[in-house]
Parts: structure tokens; C-alpha cells; sequence
């Protein structure tokens, strides 16, 4: 499976500009999956009364994406639904079948956890064979959320992670990785944001090894999962058969 993964440098609060740029910068690329940066119709805005998604815009852009490329599409966005704010990450596919995880993490250093609602569920799709965990930005600093029961084959984080912290945003994918004995693909935003933070190119995609499997062309970084190479790596090194055992309380 191919996974193309786009460095936005996304337009703050602007929905409709952000639409047209990621058409533009998609036109000539295939995949079987696309990434978008975490809330990549407004950028990480806290004024979620003023750029949320009542009348599921970006949704709606989604779908149409999903449908012209044939391919499935995911990516944050923030929404409203009875009367609260969630940073809702969506797995839209061709069929417009649609799946959501509702960030659990809530990045309270910006404030977030003030403004949005925590979601309460793990999320896994199985899509052309491969099951994915969805997870978003702060969600990378807590591992036994992310911990792999043996119920998925891949991690896909999409962020707005500053440069100022940019470290351990590749130190921990690469970790997530390795402990989890799963493909991981990190998907950060690229330029300044509304609140004048930078954000330098960073996205990833680690093997279950820990290494680099990821290609970068422009703003496309890509990667090809096999899930044949995956399946003989944990076939040999059985780690997770030696997990902890526990339970998480939501």
C-alpha cells in the first residue's frame, strides 16, 4: 500500500484556500491513502466557535477528494456536535464510508483541553488489509494509549508539532515504532501559523525496526507498507508476546 502524506502549510482559518491548495498540490499524485495535517482547514486554532466544521465543510471536501482519486483520505479538522468542540480526525474512503477519532489527548499547554472535548474511544480501521490505530499530534507523548494489543499493523499520527519541540516529535515516532512492532506515519504541517509558531518539514515513516522507510518529494512524503516484510519481522521477533498486561481507564 502506498500512503502519501502532504506538508501543508495550511492557511489560517481560511477553509476554502486550504481546499484549493491541497487540490493543486494532490492533482498529479497517486496513492492508496492520504495524509492531512492535523486541522488542515484552519490551522491549530483555539477559536473553534469561529472555524468548526457546523455544516461539515471540510468533511464534504474529503469525501469529494476520496472519490476523484479513489483512494482513502484522513486528516483533523475541528467540529461541533451538540453543543461541543471535538478535534475530530476522520478516515474517509472511496465508497464515502467514514470513520472518526475524536483526539484524546488534549494539548493543555496551548489551552486545548479548555476549548475541546476529549474523545473516549481508540479507533482502528482495517483498510485494504492493514489495520490502523488514528492518532493525533499530543497524542504521541502517551504510549500505553498507543499500545499495540496485537490489533494493528500500522500508526497514523497527523500534527501541528512546533519546530521548538520538533526532537522529540521524531524521537518518539521512531519509538512508537519499535515498541509497538507497527509501521508508524507522522504527519506534520510545514510554515508559520496564526500564532506566529513555526513548523520545519518533519514527517516520517518508520518500519517496525525503527527505520526510515519514507521518501520526500516537494511537499509529498510517501511510503510503500508491506505488509509481508512486517508480518516476517514480528514472526521473528515475537516481542509482543511479552507485553504488560493492563487496562486504561477513559
Amino acid at each position: 500500500m502506498k500512503i502519501a502524506g502532504l506538508n501543508l502549510d495550511i492557511i489560517w482559518k481560511n477553509k476554502d484556500e486550504n481546499f484549493q491548495l491541497i487540490e493543486k498540490e494532490l492533482e498529479n499524485i497517486d496513492a492508496d491513502l492520504f495524509l492531512l495535517p492535523e486541522m488542515f482547514s484552519t490551522g491549530f486554532c483555539m477559536d473553534a466557535s469561529e472555524v468548526s466544521d457546523r455544516n461539515e465543510e471540510s468533511l464534504t471536501f474529503l469525501k469529494k477528494m476520496s472519490k476523484e482519486k479513489n483512494a482513502a483520505f484522513c486528516g483533523s479538522v475541528p467540529v461541533e456536535e451538540n453543543g461541543k468542540f471535538y478535534n475530530r480526525m476522520y478516515f474517509v474512503q472511496p465508497d464515502s464510508e467514514v470513520v472518526f477519532y475524536d483526539k484524546r489527548h488534549l494539548f493543555s499547554f496551548s489551552g486545548e483541553d479548555k476549548v475541546y472535548t476529549p474523545g473516549k474511544e481508540r479507533m482502528i480501521v482495517n483498510y485494504k488489509g492493514i489495520r490502523f490505530l488514528l492518532q493525533v499530534c499530543y497524542d504521541l507523548r502517551f504510549p500505553v494509549f498507543a499500545r499495540n494489543n496485537d490489533d494493528y499493523d500500522a500508526i497514523l499520527y497527523v500534527a501541528n508539532w512546533p519546530e521548538k519541540r520538533v526532537g522529540a516529535w521524531e524521537h518518539l515516532l521512531k519509538a512508537r515504532a519499535i515498541e509497538n512492532l507497527s509501521f508508524v506515519f507522522g504527519l506534520n504541517r510545514i510554515g508559520t501559523d496564526g500564532n506566529n509558531l513555526f513548523y520545519q518539514e518533519s514527517s516520517h515513516c518508520f518500519f517496525a525496526d525503527g527505520k526510515e522507510i519514507s521518501q520526500k518529494n516537494g511537499n509529498i512524503v510517501s511510503a510503500e507498507l508491506n505488509m509481508n516484510e512486517l508480518q516476517d519481522f514480528r514472526n521473528h521477533f515475537q516481542f509482543l508476546n511479552d507485553r504488560d498486561s493492563f487496562s486504561i481507564e477513559l
